[in-house]
């Protein structure tokens, strides 16, 4: 069971659409033009939220969201019975939308010019401290998706094909470059078998019990001496909430998550010993221990290198995939090299 509680309310703002001054949550019609708040104009948080401390707009923020008239438009509190503006009843309102978790917007710019006069202004201003004019929301700032609009909406921005085309292809040039440099031979050079090697290992297993220590889940259905614990924590989320009327509450939202750690013991076959030969020659042969009856045999390997000296005085090593290619390759006999630009071994022809 998760656990909540308010850490403090703080005031959102809104922007006017027709002026684009922002103003504060609690006011209900705009500070510079007088236009009415309307019902389709989002709160958003302000650059810097800080909590409030006056009893009233505490009070406030904890009401009800705000009612919008249904005969004239006009912003409401949730206690109100009668329109403010034309007296309407306002059971025919409709109140704001409440509960969307809060998008913290960008951070402002350092200073924002005014568009009326000129003078720079401190980001976090919504006036101008010259003329007192709305100062736009510098483009910059402005939080993406349903938010209030601005003085002055930026056109939506073209897409730079051509710088996008740029990038695509200067990736595409290093990995054609990467591919030239590792896959594919730059030339070509005769060489001679001067000698071969072959290294293989066959594993010898056997059921041993493995110790496993705090291991997160549920333990193996063929593990014994089983012991589990269970680990809990406290994962706290704090989330800013609209109330819809000019505030937002701030929550944190606590849970418990509970995570089982077990320790348990497993048979498993495990390598004991490992068994090696090698030589110079093309016969491979793999080692054949004798095996108790409580032993098996596990996957095989081999390494099968071939060593060329090229025409220039070079050498080179190769490594066969298989028993069948490594047989090829006859000490004296003549095989031609595909090099890639770094010099290494691409492929081996006769």
């Amino acid at each position: 069971m998760g656990t909540r509680r308010t850490l403090g309310y703080v005031e959102n703002q809104w922007t006017c659409p027709n002026c684009g001054t922002r103003n504060r949550g609690s006011v209900k019609t705009c500070e510079n033009c007088g236009a009415p708040q309307p019902e389709n104009v989002k709160f958003e948080l302000p650059p810097e939220q800080k909590f409030i401390t006056e009893e009233e707009k505490v009070k406030a923020a904890q009401s009800g969201a705000d009612i919008h008239c249904g005969f004239c438009g006009t912003r409401n509190p949730a206690t109100a019975v009668t329109c403010s503006q034309c007296g309407a009843d306002l059971k025919e309102g409709k109140a704001r939308e409440a509960g969307q978790v809060m998008t913290a917007p960008p951070p402002p710019p350092r200073m924002i010019r005014c568009g009326n006069c000129g003078t720079e202004n401190p980001g976090s201003q919504s006036t101008c401290s010259n003329c007192g004019a709305a100062l736009p929301k510098a483009q910059a700032a402005a939080p993406s998706g349903p938010m209030g609009g601005t003085l002055k909406p930026a056109a939506p921005k073209k897409t730079n094909w051509l710088l996008i085309g740029g990038i695509l292809a200067f990736f595409a040039v290093c990995c054609v470059a990467g591919l030239f440099l590792f896959l594919f031979p730059s030339r070509s050079v005769q060489a001679t078998v001067t000698d071969v090697y072959w290294q293989t290992v066959v594993p010898v297993q056997e059921i041993r019990p493995i110790n496993y220590t705090d291991e997160r889940g549920n333990p193996p259905s063929d593990a014994y001496n089983v012991s589990c614990y269970d680990d809990s924590r406290e994962v706290c989320e704090q989330k800013t909430i609209d109330k819809g009327n000019g505030y937002s509450e701030v929550v944190e939202e606590c849970h418990t998550e509970t995570e089982q750690y077990c320790s348990y013991t497993v048979d498993e076959w495990t390598t004991i010993q490992t068994y090696t030969l090698e030589g110079n020659d093309l016969q491979p042969v793999y080692d054949s221990p004798n095996l108790a009856s409580d032993q098996r045999l596990g996957d095989k390997s081999e390494t099968l290198t071939v060593y060329f000296l090229t025409e220039d005085g070079a050498q080179e090593s190769y490594t066969a995939g298989s028993v069948s290619e490594f047989q090829q390759f006859t000490p004296g006999s003549t095989w031609t090299l595909k090099l890639n630009t770094l010099g290494g071994i691409v492929s081996v022809e006769p």
